[in-house]
């Protein structure tokens, strides 16, 4: 993937000197190794600061929400699907979106390689597969397919849905992973081991809301956790309220969300917030055949009212 960045450049600089489009929204080196950040190139001059490797995992379409101009946006798989249900919600119209498609492989997993280390990473780079870290202990040798995020090592859309131009050739989909074994897992847990678990899953929570400023999908005006008439949730950090937080959230995103990983990317304490959402990603899979964001023509099943629906009670 680290070769995708000329084309990327290329098709960047195109856009901007012709005025197909006022901005094109990519990636450049962050201050940390293993945190590119988001890079707003306006000018073709700016574009020179584009990067494009493993560590590209945020979401780009959190960037889009209510925007007015045209832009150039980069997309893997999971983002162009995220880009599908933001047109779909009519927050922001196709024509105004020019997706530089980026077949994906898989984003690394930043928390998973620190791990693997005593002191601070001081370099990451990239070849044939590998990853060579640098870190105050020495240097290590690794191997990419060990260290994707969770969610790339299930996913089974890796190349845009939609695209105007690809930075590269597509690359082959995942066909025989099984993506919810652990959601099933956890199905057959009886009532009280489930609630145990979960009890320990939320226990790191610090309610810092990154997992609601990552995704792509809270863009309320005022999300829940912030209403005062009336209050829905508490603000500490008691083991209800922060439940609640993280239940309501998941089901705001049911039928909507696309796996992408920024919430658990974003989250300070690691925590696996994903099987909140996987659980709802299954349900509506197995309910209504239903996945989200790879067709601009259908509307998702939760807001979309049919005379055949099963549930006799709606009718």
């Amino acid at each position: 993937m680290v070769g995708y960045i000329d084309k990327i450049k290329e098709i960047s600089e195109r856009l901007l000197k012709e005025g197909t489009v006022e901005m094109v929204i990519g990636f450049q080196k962050g201050t940390l190794p293993m945190m590119n950040t988001p890079c707003f190139a306006k000018t073709p001059e700016d574009v020179g600061n584009f990067v494009w490797d493993s560590h590209c995992g945020i979401n780009l379409a959190n960037y889009l929400t209510d925007r007015k101009e045209k832009i150039g946006v980069i997309a893997k798989g999971c983002d162009s699907r995220s880009i599908v249900t933001h047109i779909t919600e009519n927050k922001i119209k196709r024509e105004q979106i020019f997706v530089i498609g980026a077949p994906c492989k898989g984003m690394m997993d930043r928390h998973k390689i620190a791990s693997l280390f005593e002191t601070e990473i001081r370099s990451v780079a990239e070849n044939d597969g590998k990853l060579i870290v640098t870190a105050g202990d020495g240097e290590k040798t690794l191997e990419k397919a060990d260290l994707l995020q969770k969610n790339c090592a299930v996913c089974a859309h890796r190349n845009p849905v939609i695209h105007d131009e690809l930075a590269a050739d597509p690359v082959e989909d995942q066909k025989d992973v099984d993506r919810y074994a652990d959601v099933r897992e956890i199905e057959t847990m009886p009532p009280a081991e489930k609630w145990d678990y979960f009890d320990d899953l939320f226990s790191a929570c610090i309610r810092c809301y990154a997992c609601r400023n990552a995704c792509p999908l809270c863009y309320c005006p005022t999300c829940f956790v912030d209403e005062s008439q009336p209050q829905w949730v508490g603000k500490s950090t008691d083991p209800i309220d922060t439940k609640t937080f993280h239940f309501l959230r998941a089901y705001h995103c049911a039928g909507r969300c696309t796996d992408c990983g920024s919430c658990e990317r974003a989250c300070p304490m690691g925590i696996n917030m994903r099987m909140l959402t996987k659980k709802l990603e299954k349900d509506c899979i197995d309910a209504f055949g239903w996945e989200p964001g790879l067709d601009l023509n259908q509307r998702p099943p939760l807001d979309t009212y049919k005379m055949d629906d099963p549930e006799d009670f709606i009718k």
